[in-house]
């Protein structure tokens, strides 16, 4: 008999560990440094100062560009976005971000497919064939 109470309350626990609901779809790792081009990443990023933390190098434009991507903003070069939504669906991620360069506040709406872990392409909607793609610079 014991064994048996072991075995129902065996199968109890294992029901009751799986979900009745859907499980929630994990959001796309956005954050990181982007650069044009994987194999330019040492000339667009590097660790500087105390903190070691991911900056432009003095020339970065020069080698494609890139941004890098936190947990509530985005950095360019010259402009500083603070992210204000952010949606997921399927492949595709939607970012409105209010940025602030040296003369101008302005929000932008991103569009960013995800074609894998380490590649995500910039759409610009009503410009048919228009996409910057970026990759995910290990730095």
């Amino acid at each position: 008999m014991s064994a048996l109470r072991k075995l129902v309350m065996a199968a109890a626990i294992a029901a009751g560990s799986v979900p009745l609901w859907p499980q929630e779809v994990n959001a796309f790792e956005f954050t990181g440094a982007w650069a044009t081009s994987a194999d330019q990443c040492s000339k667009v990023f590097a660790r500087k100062g105390r903190s070691n933390q991911v900056n432009f190098t003095k020339f970065s434009g020069v080698y494609g560009g890139g941004f890098i991507a936190e947990a509530n903003r985005v950095r360019g070069k010259f402009e500083n976005c603070q992210i204000k939504s952010r949606k997921d669906s399927d492949q595709t991620v939607n970012l409105v971000v209010a940025c602030a360069s040296g003369i101008m506040l302005s929000n932008v709406q991103f569009f960013l497919k995800v074609i894998d872990d380490n590649t995500i392409s910039r759409e610009f909607p009503g410009m048919e064939g228009m996409e910057v793609k970026y990759h995910r610079c290990q730095i």
